[in-house]
């Protein structure tokens, strides 16, 4: 957990710093556009490249900065909706945001992002305006923001639910996949023996699980969550070590 949490505020440090400094690109983008303008009007000069720079340093400002938006909170939201319920349900909508469509457009885009960078990179492939400009480093900033978005909604600790929600359904895959097992094996006994063994695996499991809770709480009054944890540990890998037997 401490692992977690410093990569956390890692997370958290990277982004910020990213949208201190990428403000930066929305002057050099208006100022550029600014010179672009004056210098068409007046000298009825123009250039696809610096056209082409304008665009690249507008769409970098935005696309790195999504991690950061998202880190202050600032993404749109239908405010007249969300505040009218509690902050537990604003977080559990925001949890369902992530899990439903944040993640799976992130995970998108670097899917097919990284692949389409890479082979403009390695292809060195051109703006098709006379005078444009290399396309690659455009296409870089799409997995990189993204990738900026995606770290900063899950790894943050304003944003360790989500993993707490995932961890959660993953343990209930884990008991219910060994319970199918378990079953398996006791219907593939003789018919007269199901019911009598059945009956058994329940009564152990209801006093394992009991056992389990009342160790739990000994563990997490003496130890706190260190001590649940490594009691989950030994307690896996001697179930581990009797399976095998």
């Amino acid at each position: 957990m401490q692992a977690l949490l410093k990569l956390s505020r890692g997370i958290d440090w990277l982004n910020t710093q990213v949208g201190k400094y990428v403000i930066w690109l929305i002057l050099g983008s208006t100022f550029i556009s600014g010179v672009n303008a004056v210098v068409r009007k007046v000298f009825n000069v123009s250039s696809n490249g610096f056209l082409e720079v304008q665009w690249y340093l507008f769409a970098a400002s935005f696309l790195l900065a999504a991690g950061y938006t998202l880190l202050q909170g600032e993404h749109v939201k239908v405010d007249v909706v969300s505040s009218r319920f509690s902050k537990r349900t604003q977080i559990w909508i925001d949890v369902f945001g992530y899990i439903a469509f944040l993640t799976p457009m992130c995970l998108a885009v670097l899917w097919y992002g990284i692949p389409f960078f890479y082979r403009a990179f390695v292809s060195g492939e051109m703006s098709n305006n006379a005078g444009g400009l290399l396309r690659w480093p455009v296409y870089l900033m799409m997995p990189l923001g993204f990738g900026l978005l995606l770290a900063e909604a899950w790894l943050p600790a304003v944003a360790l639910l989500p993993l707490l929600v995932v961890s959660a359904l993953l343990f209930d895959f884990g008991f219910q996949s060994a319970l199918v097992a378990h079953q398996t094996l006791v219907y593939g006994l003789v018919p007269p023996a199901r019911s009598r063994l059945n009956a058994l695996l329940f009564t152990g499991m209801f006093i394992g699980m009991a056992a389990g809770g009342a160790l739990g709480s000994l563990a997490l009054a003496q130890w706190g969550w260190h001590g649940v944890a490594w009691l989950a540990v030994v307690c896996a890998g001697g179930s581990l070590l009797l399976r095998l037997k």
